[in-house]
């Protein structure tokens, strides 16, 4: 029987895992609100025609195709960062902290005045606690407790 070869590798806390769920779930939510608009319009079925803007305003096809383009710039984001979270970069901790930061002052304006998503505020919750535990910035090398400059 051949032995296993200690590897030098970091383990993972188990807040990454719950980070990266909740990333999926952000992605899948964005994804969501990539196509609903598409649908309930029925560009998909009659397609885009007409202009999008009338001056310097956007006509509402317009806005319905810089929404859904914002969304899927988010959701292709969420998952540019999910790979380097899950391969522990430490560039990806600080994006998702910034961003997670940002999507909760988004959902705070939403919430008081127009239509909350819960669920994209409970898994920036998740994320932005979940961040800041110890281990998790230690594994990404934010913070180091045996006061060694970083």
């Amino acid at each position: 029987m051949v032995k296993r070869m200690k590897t030098d590798k970091k383990k993972r806390p188990i807040a990454v895992s719950v980070i990266a769920v909740a990333i999926v779930v952000l992605f899948l939510i964005r994804l969501y609100q990539v196509y609903k608009p598409l649908f309930l319009n029925n560009y998909f079925r009659g397609g885009i025609t007409g202009p999008f803007f009338t001056g310097w305003h956007l006509t509402a096809l317009g806005g319905t195709l810089l929404s859904t383009a914002t969304y899927l710039v988010l959701s292709l984001a969420g998952i540019f960062v999910l790979i380097g979270f899950l391969r522990l970069h430490r560039w990806s901790w600080v994006l998702l902290m910034a961003w997670t930061g940002v999507s909760l002052l988004i959902s705070l304006v939403d919430y008081f005045y127009s239509h909350p998503n819960y669920v994209v505020m409970a898994s920036n919750v998740i994320i932005a606690f979940a961040l800041n535990i110890t281990d998790v910035q230690r594994i990404y090398g934010i913070r180091r407790d045996d006061g060694s400059p970083l």
